[in-house]
């Protein structure tokens, strides 16, 4: 797929097409880990910024912030923000050699999860590149395990309306159907559009290798009606989720 085409071609339509993470976000966690790595003279980067969600909450805790996305489009909408500090950019993350001041922060949500699975893991080591040595990254990506137990909640909801597991509508799982391999890599279709998904033990490999430490990984937690069009009341927590991944430059 090109990315920036793809992008390009949402345009306008992004901030009512594409999942809010801010908003959806139960537990309101993002904010204190932003306040956790304020530097009031440092340098934040926000990979793959869209239309600038994240400013509010990024640009009052850095002297400067660098926007980066591959859809100047969504760009010139970042820029509407009219934020002083902020400086966005048009780059396509999947490629080497990034032009962009060394970074105490990096923030990069629901960006990395490509189905070429080297392309996303590009984008990880990309970002580690543009950090300053001990510099913090948070990630958010879409967990495998998560889209595998609201699967399996779905099962138990028409359960508990008399319909049994071989009488479920193939259409329920549709996100399930890429071939074997894919899965096992963790490919799930979100909006008919294949998407990378981790498991959490796959998280420690894939950012040691790209020269992370992890330092915390938790939950961003979103309500049902994110997963189920329909969701009964009786169905709390467990929430489906994002992964939050907190994690340094090794120095």
């Amino acid at each position: 797929m090109n990315e920036e085409k793809h992008w390009d071609n949402i345009g306008r339509a992004y901030d009512s097409q594409i999942f809010d993470v801010f908003t959806s976000d139960r537990k309101k966690i993002l904010p204190g880990f932003f306040k956790k790595h304020a530097r009031k003279s440092g340098t934040a980067i926000d990979f793959g910024c869209g239309t600038g969600k994240s400013f509010q909450y990024i640009a009052p805790l850095f002297k400067q912030v660098v926007g980066v996305d591959i859809s100047n489009e969504l760009l010139s909408q970042a820029a509407k923000r009219q934020y002083k500090n902020v400086l966005l950019k048009q780059m396509d993350l999947t490629k080497p050699r990034l032009s962009l001041p060394k970074a105490d922060f990096a923030f990069c949500c629901n960006v990395a999860m490509l189905p070429e699975i080297e392309k996303t893991h590009t984008i990880i080591r990309n970002i580690q590149r543009a950090l300053k040595p001990g510099g913090t990254a948070l990630f958010v990506l879409p967990a495998l395990d998560s889209v595998l137990y609201a699967a399996w909640r779905l099962i138990e909801v028409y359960k508990r309306e008399g319909v049994a597991i071989d009488n479920i509508p193939d259409s329920e799982f549709d996100y399930f159907k890429a071939t074997k391999r894919r899965l096992l890599e963790g490919i799930i279709y979100i909006d008919n559009v294949p998407t990378k998904h981790f498991m959490r033990s796959e998280l420690d490999v894939v950012f040691s290798n790209a020269g992370f430490t992890l330092t915390q990984v938790e939950k961003v937690e979103y309500d049902w009606n994110t997963e189920l069009s329909s969701p009964p009341r009786w169905l709390k927590d467990p929430y489906p989720w994002d992964w939050l991944v907190e994690c340094k430059k090794d120095t």
